[in-house]
């Protein structure tokens, strides 16, 4: 198991949101490039990059945050504002290691599997859950549809991995919502990446006892920008 370190984008600054909600956002770095070089240096495998304004507008908005993240040798995943192939090819080829499709791959089943069968290994789905149900467009919409019947479909569909993240967790400091995320890895055979609610090394240390039921990441944002543990403590906690 091994901890993604987050950094959420908007406006050019790095941020963080509470439950999504763009009116709760605490600005937590100026320079969101130096963020993830930051991240990268103290040992992050891989660096989870949010585009918060694209996740609204449909587009990447961070085209030149991201050609700096790549270009100081940063491996990152990104998301946010993926709607179609020309963005997936785009992010690919700039050096991104994996693309997450999020709301696109819920409305546009047949754009997801073209993005898998391009890319085979590379795509990944976001998965945003609130109360077992999924949310779209920056959680700006919950649907009635089931978060763990979407991971099925997804997985059928091509999808390398899923990123699960409880809404109500995020941002709330007061630990991750360990039996949805346990429910939806338990669901598919591809691993799964825990999001939202993790405010201690204990929170860790919880998710890696459910590590068997496919959960072999855990992205971590406000609580590392929080100083609540560092990054080599989770390292260490999660057995990495």
């Amino acid at each position: 198991m091994r901890i993604v370190p987050a950094v959420d984008i908007r406006g050019g600054l790095c941020v963080n949101l509470v439950q999504g909600d763009y009116g709760q956002e605490t600005v937590f770095a100026d320079d969101p490039v130096a963020q993830a070089v930051q991240w990268h240096a103290q040992g992050a495998a891989i660096v989870h990059i949010v585009d918060l304004d694209g996740a609204k507008a449909g587009r990447c908005c961070i085209e030149a945050q991201l050609e700096a993240i790549v270009a100081a040798g940063v491996p990152c995943e990104v998301g946010g504002g993926i709607r179609n192939m020309e963005t997936v090819r785009a992010l690919i080829d700039a050096g991104v290691e994996r693309a997450i499709l999020g709301t696109a791959a819920f409305r546009d089943p047949v754009f997801l599997r073209e993005a898998t069968r391009a890319y085979p290994g590379r795509i990944v789905v976001g998965i945003d859950a609130k109360a077992g149900k999924v949310g779209l467009s920056g959680w700006l919409e919950i649907t009635e549809a089931d978060a763990v019947s979407f991971a099925r479909e997804v997985e059928a569909a091509g999808a390398a991995r899923i990123v699960y993240t409880d809404i109500l967790s995020d941002g709330m400091m007061a630990g991750p919502n360990i039996e949805a995320t346990g429910s939806v890895a338990r669901a598919v055979r591809i691993p799964v990446t825990a999001s939202g609610g993790i405010s201690s090394l204990d929170d860790v240390r919880a998710l890696r006892v459910i590590e068997s039921s496919g959960i072999d990441e855990i992205i971590i944002g406000r609580a590392l920008y929080l100083k609540r543990f560092t990054l080599a403590e989770a390292i260490a906690a999660c057995g990495a």
